[in-house]
């Protein structure tokens, strides 16, 4: 059922985007047959699809996955970013958002 709910969720952000399902699908990375199976809740989809389709809707994973924004969206972009970068870059975005962490606690 989550799958199915998410996959509707999908169609119509596409759809308001007024995108095809192969333009989506190219933006996303993936398959247009797989897009289209997602959408009507044939198939799942990992972590990294759902960041990848989030970042195209420009939306957070929250709502593709709840239907509702969270608080934290912000937060959870970063993390959709860290998650897709190769573990040296990972490390140095890291290192730059510890110092920005410290500078804003300094005010």
């Amino acid at each position: 059922m989550p799958n199915k709910l998410a996959g509707q969720r999908i169609r119509e952000l596409r759809e308001m985007h007024n995108y095809t399902r192969e333009a989506l699908a190219e933006k996303a990375g993936i398959s247009d047959k797989f897009l289209y199976e997602i959408e009507t809740g044939k198939k799942g989809f990992s972590a990294d699809v759902l960041c990848r389709l989030s970042d195209a809707l420009s939306v957070s994973c929250d709502y593709i996955m709840l239907g509702e924004e969270k608080e934290h969206q912000g937060m959870e972009k970063v993390i959709c970013v860290l998650e897709t970068v190769n573990p040296k870059q990972r490390s140095r975005m890291q290192d730059i958002l510890r110092i920005l962490y410290d500078m804003c606690e300094e005010t």
